[in-house]
């Protein structure tokens, strides 16, 4: 029987991973603004290399404490996650911060498939009429069809990115090893984006207000952020994680249409609740059928 304080840990793990999207949901329309000034590679590196910085200056020793197996795992996720931030940024520059909010959204689908495949068990029927809902919901949000331009095909890709490395956060993170798997994962995402940046040189904001959301994005977005997911999804299950994380395409709408300038339409809310409810219809769904709890996945 879960007992009072598990249940406490498992809300406070709940509530943070809402904050977690909250940070994420007010970014989409920050980084299509910034991407116009900054190139995506290099405003993710600078970005990164910040968060990572900041967290291991101020708690070094995590890092030092870490298994060799957490290591390895942490610098995996932290590659994976990094490639599908490049994706989902290039993604951004060719489609609405919205719409960009609702297609990433659909890791909360991808999820629950990806950690079934893993443990070889069986895809219930509710999960595939979840994914046909949420396809048809995004042909509606995108374009009012069933096709899908550049920026929304590298979103998606990014979307099925990230639900991987919500499996595998779920699997390989643990309470103790948190801030460590943060900083090293944080590391990985920066090295990686300064590889492919270099080359090229790298550009860096101009002005005081990118400035401001470079570092909002890094500190807030990025370094606090990934410190709560590592940690909360240490205590939750993948598939519930991401179901909590499906507010994400909701904050990004909200701060997109009250912020960003962007305009509330009709198939925004006919294909955006689509893509919800086959969100909710994942999480309602007997939990025996669609949730994987991944407990043991060794690189």
């Amino acid at each position: 029987m879960t007992t009072t304080t598990e249940r406490r840990t498992s809300l406070v793990a709940a509530l943070a991973l809402l904050g977690v999207t909250a940070a994420w949901g007010s970014t989409f329309f920050l980084t299509k603004d910034l991407v116009e000034r900054v190139p995506v590679l290099d405003y993710l590196a600078v970005r990164f290399a910040i968060a990572a910085a900041a967290t291991f200056l101020l708690f070094p020793r995590p890092v030092f404490r870490l298994t060799p197996h957490g290591r390895r795992t942490a610098v995996v996720l932290g590659v994976l996650y990094g490639v599908a931030q490049m994706l989902q940024t290039t993604g951004l520059e060719h489609t609405a911060a919205s719409v960009s909010g609702f297609i990433t959204g659909l890791y909360v689908v991808a999820t629950p498939l990806f950690a079934a495949l893993l443990l070889r068990q069986r895809i219930g029927w509710m999960t595939w009429g979840a994914v046909v809902l949420a396809l048809a919901g995004l042909g509606v949000l995108t374009l009012g069809g069933f096709s899908i331009g550049y920026g929304e095909a590298l979103t998606f890709v990014s979307a099925l990115l990230f639900a991987l490395h919500i499996v595998g956060l779920g699997a390989w993170s643990s309470s103790a090893e948190a801030m460590g798997m943060t900083i090293i994962q944080l590391a990985s995402i920066a090295a990686v984006c300064f590889l492919v940046s270099l080359p090229n040189g790298i550009v860096l904001p101009d002005n005081g207000r990118d400035w401001l959301a470079l570092v909002y994005m890094a500190l807030i977005a990025g370094a606090l952020a990934m410190a709560a997911q590592t940690w909360a999804q240490a205590h939750l299950p993948p598939t519930r994680s991401a179901i909590i994380m499906s507010m994400e395409p909701v904050f990004a709408a909200f701060f997109a249409v009250l912020l960003g300038g962007e305009s509330l339409t009709a198939r925004m809310l006919v294909g955006g609740t689509m893509v919800l409810a086959a969100m909710l219809v994942v999480e309602l769904a007997p939990r025996r059928k669609i949730e994987a709890e991944v407990t043991h996945i060794s690189v």
